[in-house]
């Protein structure tokens, strides 16, 4: 393609993200429902962080509640998330900026890949959130305080930070080589990685194990708790309780 043709006339330090190949015609297209996605995530974000903010200063307790602390969070996180990618991807689809400098894309792969694990973190939060309210209903109160939600909020940051920032090292001690085109709209962790001309057995393990460890081990933790909370909901006498006890979730 034109960009490896072109790949040697580009600084030793700089990558080049082509988008999705084979539909740079429909880059144009493809980047409408993005941006209407990403605005959607900024303003319905901002939106909630804004509401439960407010409702603070009115002094409403409702809103400040473990499951709409916890949805702050999710929040935060979801703003990260699409702030570090979906503009570079914008950028690429409407004005064909594919140059991406090593450090930029060091920076939007460790923010791209933290913003996710700590959302990772905060579902898992949630369910057992839901968990102790419907399993053990009593003690509700006196285990989720505001200083246990303060201290999973930092233990989410904690985690996913400690996970990221080996990768950093991994990735800047490889030399850079030759072929420096990307086909992703954005940075991400092994995309880096396979563009080294050197051996990333490393890189391959400490991603597979940490991918594993974090969000995997989140999703088989979240499953956990929604089927002890469904198996407790079904051993319910009512219908009604059921469905009374299924809507907190």
């Amino acid at each position: 393609t034109m960009y490896e043709l072109n790949e040697s006339s580009f600084d030793p330090i700089t990558f080049v993200l082509t988008g999705i190949p084979g539909m740079e015609e429909s880059h144009i297209w493809i980047s409408v429902p993005f941006c209407l996605m990403y605005v959607t995530a900024v303003f319905g974000n901002s939106g909630l962080l804004f509401v439960i903010t407010t409702e603070r200063s009115l002094h409403e307790p409702i809103l400040h509640e473990p499951m709409y602390l916890f949805l702050a969070m999710l929040a935060l996180s979801d703003l990260l998330l699409s702030t570090t990618t979906v503009p570079k991807m914008l950028a690429i689809f409407w004005f064909s900026a594919r140059e991406i400098s090593f450090d930029a894309c060091i920076t939007q792969m460790f923010f791209t890949h933290f913003s996710f694990i700590v959302e990772s973190s905060v579902l898992l939060a949630m369910a057992f959130d839901r968990y102790v309210a419907v399993c053990d209903p009593l003690r509700y109160v006196t285990v989720f305080t505001r200083s246990l939600i303060a201290k999973i909020g930092l233990a989410a940051v904690a985690r996913s930070f400690c996970v990221m920032f080996p990768t950093i090292f991994l990735l800047r001690q490889l030399p850079y080589c030759g072929h420096r085109v990307m086909p992703h709209t954005y940075c991400e962790h092994m995309g880096i990685a396979r563009l080294a001309c050197a051996d990333i057995r490393a890189n391959v393990w400490y991603g597979l194990t940490t991918a594993l460890l974090s969000s995997g081990l989140d999703v088989v933790l979240i499953a956990v708790s929604y089927a002890l909370i469904l198996r407790a909901v079904f051993r319910l006498p009512s219908p009604e309780a059921r469905l009374k006890t299924l809507s907190t979730c």
